[in-house]
Formats: C-alpha cells, sequence, structure tokens
C-alpha cells in the first residue's frame, strides 16, 4: 500500500470514528500520524490542524445555508484562534517532542474522563437529563 494510500485510510477511519464517538479528529489523527505514519509529534500536531480545514469548510457553509452561524461570535473566536495558533506553535517548537507526547498524553486522558464521566451521568434509559 502506497503511503498516500494508507493516509487517506487513516484519515477516513479517524474521521469515522470521531463522528461515531462525537470526538474532535485530532483526538484520533495525532496518534495515528506519530504511531502509524512515524511524524514527530510537532508534525502530526501541525498535520492535524491542517487536515480539519476542509472539514470546518464544508461544516460552516452547510451550518450557513441553515442559518446558524453567529458572525460576529464566529470572527471573534477565529481572531483569537488566530493569535492562540501562533503562540501554541512557538510554545510547541521550543519543546522536546516527548515533552509534547506527554502534554498531549494528558490531554487524550482528560478528553476520556470528560466522556466517561458523562456517560456514568446519564440515566440508565439513555435519555438526556433535564437540566
Amino acid at each position: 500500500m502506497t503511503t498516500l494510500a494508507l493516509v487517506a485510510l487513516l484519515g477516513l477511519l479517524a474521521g469515522v470514528l470521531s463522528g461515531l464517538l462525537g470526538v474532535g479528529g485530532g483526538i484520533l489523527f495525532v496518534p495515528t500520524l506519530t504511531i502509524g505514519l512515524g511524524l514527530t509529534q510537532l508534525h502530526a500536531e501541525a498535520t492535524s490542524l491542517l487536515a480539519i480545514i476542509p472539514t470546518v469548510v464544508a461544516g460552516a457553509v452547510q451550518q450557513h445555508r441553515y442559518g446558524n452561524i453567529r458572525w460576529r461570535s464566529a470572527v471573534l473566536i477565529g481572531l483569537a484562534s488566530i493569535a492562540g495558533v501562533e503562540g501554541g506553535a512557538q510554545l510547541a517548537e521550543s519543546l522536546p517532542d516527548q515533552t509534547l507526547k506527554r502534554l498531549f498524553a494528558v490531554l487524550v486522558l482528560v478528553v476520556a474522563a470528560q466522556i466517561l464521566w458523562r456517560a456514568l451521568k446519564r440515566p440508565p434509559s439513555g435519555r438526556l437529563p433535564d437540566n
């Protein structure tokens, strides 16, 4: 299997699992890229950030058609995100790869704990609580 075919397959599988499990694609893409393709943590994180752009565009276009976008909030969040990404990239570049891997592992554990917490809080009937 060529590298491009493997990348496409990994992307498809990570996308399906992300949609099925309700987690961000990066939670699955980054480990897949480091373990499956041997990318460094920094390169895997950067690749994952770039890979979400088509998904974001497609989702935004569809949600715009539904009238669900609050443009002022979206612009503010987008501008703040650009600043955050720049700062995060600078910090990531200054850290050793092993430190980035450990920090990412902590993030994955926090997300897993949050998912578990929500699953345990849910009533046995499968209905959401009335809050």
